[in-house]
């Protein structure tokens, strides 16, 4: 059915009780089945599972992914296929929704232990207690709840922002649960077809696990470039190209990846990586700069230009929009027009939200102190930054579906060293603090968006977004552990090269050291590198978007492998000239790589990741 909306101008003048009242009466259908037993434990499981993808892709990029449109394709025809064998029947449209709140919300668990967490563990040589880390992830992941649903009502029910991901995802449940759900079946089929080829490609890929099924005939090589490597040995200045990590990787999980994120993004990696490790590296290498050939030695001088060039773009970009910040802060505050509050028994009371924060922001400063030995009062201090920058991240987010935790983050890192000089742990931790939360909160409110727009009740998408937190944090932290295998050397490593742990600690490093302690030639990508973030930027404003070059795209390549970064690229263009070539709607090719890119992609990326992360923990652990 279509889903029914509220136009520009009624959004324009209607107040929160008309639109609440609007709402109840067109949309709501409270008596359709919801946060069923099967939709919790469905998603619990998906979303487990699934929260594998982002580690493993996070681990290469940096990044995480949304799953929550994957969870919805693979639960409607896990059902689907349960009632057509008269094992039970199909899920409701609300039922896949509260299932996809609670996957989308473990799929972002993993986003502390790539970044703040590893390099915290990378800074002090010690391994945190995996125990210490669920709690901490558990902790950081209901506190962003708590601080979403105060701006719930304001942001989602008043100014009716698009969250264009969470709109995305939506629409897809509308379509999938509307008709015969042909259209279901057949995302259903790309998801698995796409998952199926990535996971055999990284299993023939890996010669030990190969071997150990006695089928080292059926091994592909890991980087298609061995190839020329049995005959000869390109080199620029010396370097062999496979020594500056530029290679043609063999699997496809990088090439998906690419596909999500437009060729500008894609395009801007590889003309980054090309500067690099093609230019930059070899002379460097050449002149003893560098200390030698090799993915860690590179990236210790590149990723500082890198991450100047990433901190300043996206820093500029936040706060050259100073409309977005006055109206998150005013968004804490709601329209005072209000004469009854007609949806009372459907919205989480806000006396959840009034006890709750106080006492897990006390638990949160606790663990802190407790874990981290950050102290007190400095914890405590970190908890009001936490009520701006979710106030901030929210509203980004539900404009963009892009949340500036990266930026948010690194403010707070700022912050902290100019009120803990000196003090990396803390600068570190503090900044995961206020990072995390606001990501989570603002995730939560990309998720409601498709509970409010189908007619779901927000209680329900609460308690799913917890349940979330308990599934991801109860896969993803024992599998990183495993990955880690008690050895926090392994961690920004070739084997794991966590491109956002390394910024991370790179920043803490400059703001609490100073940037005396690099070498002259660093010092210099620094300055380059900052003045380039803002230029780019400015360029990328005044065109409106159409400049080809993405400044935190290109910022991001210095802390890539160069085979990533090619592969991604790879990926855009390639659907990018799919797009293009492909005319005809109704054509398979049309509907497979052109309407259904993201589902083709999301299964190529689960599929090889899951795998990928099993095949790791393989050779770590058994096949030594």
């Amino acid at each position: 059915m279509a889903i029914k909306e509220l136009t520009p101008e009624q959004v324009r003048t209607m107040s929160l009780e008309e639109k609440d009242r609007w709402w109840l009466e067109n949309v709501y259908r409270g008596d359709m089945p919801q946060l069923t037993l099967r939709s919790a434990l469905t998603g619990m499981i998906l979303g487990g599972v699934l929260s594998l993808t982002n580690l493993y892709v996070g681990i290469r990029t940096g990044w995480t992914l949304g799953v929550g449109i994957t969870s919805v394709i693979l639960s409607f025809a896990i059902f689907k296929a349960l009632s057509k064998m008269s094992l039970g029947s199909e899920m409701t449209v609300l039922e896949n929704n509260a299932m996809q709140s609670i996957a989308t919300s473990a799929g972002y668990m993993t986003a502390p232990l790539i970044s703040s967490l590893a390099a915290y563990m990378a800074v002090t040589g010690k391994v945190i207690p995996w125990q210490h880390t669920m709690v901490w992830l558990i902790v950081l992941g209901i506190l962003g709840v708590l601080f979403a649903f105060p701006l719930k009502r304001r942001f989602i029910n008043d100014e009716q922002l698009p969250f264009p991901e969470g709109f995305a995802a939506g629409v897809v449940m509308d379509n999938l649960h509307s008709g015969e759900g042909a259209e279901g079946v057949f995302k259903a089929k790309l998801l698995a077809c796409g998952g199926l080829i990535s996971a055999a490609i990284e299993t023939l890929r890996n010669a030990k696990v190969m071997e150990a099924l006695r089928l080292p005939f059926l091994v592909l090589p890991e980087f298609w470039d061995d190839l020329v490597y049995k005959w000869f040995t390109p080199s620029i200045l010396g370097t062999p190209l496979k020594d500056l990590t530029v290679r043609f990787d063999s699997s496809i999980v990088m090439v998906a990846a690419g596909g999500l994120m437009g060729v500008k993004t894609g395009m801007s990696l590889l003309l980054g990586a090309a500067i690099n490790y093609l230019l930059l590296a070899p002379v460097l290498i050449s002149q003893g700069v560098i200390k030698g050939p090799g993915f860690k030695n590179i990236t210790m001088w590149a990723l500082w230009g890198g991450v100047a060039l990433m901190t300043t773009s996206s820093i500029y970009s936040f706060l050259s929009k100073p409309k977005v910040i006055l109206d998150s802060i005013r968004g804490m505050f709601g329209r005072s027009d209000r004469k009854s509050d007609v949806l009372a028994d459907i919205e989480l009371p806000m006396n959840v939200f009034v006890v709750g924060i106080p006492v897990v922001g006390l638990i949160t400063v606790w663990a802190g102190h407790a874990f981290f030995d950050v102290t007190w009062w400095m914890g405590l201090i970190a908890v009001p930054m936490v009520f701006v920058f979710t106030l901030i991240a929210v509203n980004a987010t539900g404009l963009t579906s892009i949340t500036p935790t990266g930026a948010l983050g690194k403010l707070t890192q700022l912050t902290y060293s100019v009120i803990a000089p000196g003090n990396i742990t803390t600068n570190l931790m503090t900044a995961g603090i206020t990072g995390e939360v606001a990501s989570s909160a603002a995730n939560l409110l990309m998720d409601i968006k498709p509970g409010y727009m189908l007619g779901g009740k927000p209680r329900h998408q609460a308690v799913g977004h917890t349940l979330g937190i308990l599934a991801g944090a109860a896969v993803s932290v024992p599998v990183f552990y495993v990955m880690m295998n008690g050895d926090v050397g392994v961690l920004m490593s070739d084997k794991l090269p966590m491109p956002a742990a390394q910024i991370w600690r790179a920043v803490a490093e400059v703001l609490t050291k100073g940037l005396s302690f690099l070498h002259p030639t660093a010092q210099l990508a620094v300055l380059v590198g900052a003045i380039l973030g803002v230029v780019l930027e400015v360029l990328n404003q005044r065109s409106h978007g159409k400049f080809p070059i993405s400044g935190v795209g290109f910022g991001l390549a210095f802390v890539l492998n160069f085979s990533d970064a090619l592969a991604m690229a790879l990926g855009s263009v390639f659907f990018w000239a799919l797009g293009r070539w492909l005319k005809d709607p109704k054509s398979l090719g049309y509907r497979a790589f052109v309407d259904n890119q993201e589902t083709v992609c999301a299964g190529a990326i689960a599929g090889g990741s899951i795998v990928g992360l099993v095949l790791i923990i393989l050779e770590t652990a058994v096949l030594k």
